[in-house]
């Protein structure tokens, strides 16, 4: 558990102020109730700077980032979750889509009743919001200014297509805030791999991979998602067999587990 006080002193604006304690007394329920996770290959995360990519595991990924991230951090949360009218229709699209279609009304409503707790929540906790429009810039710029200040920045890429069964794809985009981290800093910045396993209840970090400002973007951004995609499926398999909390809402008969599947890719 870390104190992150720092990172929130950052942030403006009344209705933040006014909301925060309602966010904390949501946050220390769920450090309560939620699974109390054993951190193992802490020394693996460097001083200062860095990004940790893991893996989504519904909500469990971000739960943990929050409250269990060694050290000054923020998590980039996706910008829809933050604002009210948007609120709703990313929630079902993502998280409830998927649900048998005789109780998906009931997500339906759902995805509009959570609309304060969710506008209070991710406004409140430390988070970065996600833009994937022409609002992206304001997504990196914040990113730089936190690791520049030496915090660790935290990212969940997994999007809903099929990898080998323990992860799902990553959108590669993230890696781009290496690339202007060096030129504004000169440094080579690491990228942190870490699987989260509700299961087991562990945090595991892996061996970080450096960005290399010499080779081209295109090429970059396709390496580190590779070896980060490597390693957090290596440290999934190295634990003993358990089952695999996916990415994406899909019956927990449907969980995989901790085995490396293939997925062929077929063209109409």
């Amino acid at each position: 558990m870390t104190d992150n006080k720092k990172v929130h002193r950052r942030r403006k604006g009344v209705g933040r102020r006014l909301s925060y304690p309602f966010y904390i007394l949501i946050r220390e329920l769920v450090r309560v109730f939620s699974p109390k996770y054993r951190i193992t290959g802490a020394e693996q995360i460097p001083e200062g700077a860095c990004i940790i990519v893991g893996n989504h595991a519904h909500m469990y990924g971000p739960i943990e980032s929050v409250l269990y991230t060694p050290g000054a951090h923020v998590t980039w949360c996706i910008a829809e979750m933050m604002i009210w009218k948007e609120v709703a229709e990313y929630a079902y699209t993502d998280f409830w889509s998927m649900k048998p279609k005789r109780v998906r009304w009931f997500y339906r409503i759902l995805s509009h009743l959570i609309v304060p707790l969710a506008v209070c929540i991710f406004n409140n906790a430390p988070t970065i919001a996600v833009f994937r429009d022409s609002r992206v810039m304001r997504t990196f710029k914040e990113t730089l200014d936190h690791l520049k200040a030496g915090e660790r920045v935290v990212i969940f890429p997994e999007q809903l297509t099929p990898h080998n069964g323990i992860l799902w794809s990553f959108r590669e985009g993230f890696v781009d805030a290496a690339r202007l981290y060096y030129k504004r800093e000169k440094k080579p910045l690491l990228f942190v791999p870490m699987y989260v396993c509700p299961r087991l209840k562990k945090v595991c970090y892996g061996e970080p991979v450096a960005f290399d400002p010499e080779a081209p973007i295109e090429e970059e951004r396709v390496r580190i998602c590779k070896v980060l995609s490597d390693r957090i499926t290596e440290l999934a398999v190295s634990l003993p067999e358990h089952v695999v909390v996916p990415y994406p809402n899909v019956p927990k008969k449907n969980y995989p587990r901790n085995v490396i599947q293939t997925y062929e890719t077929t063209e109409d």
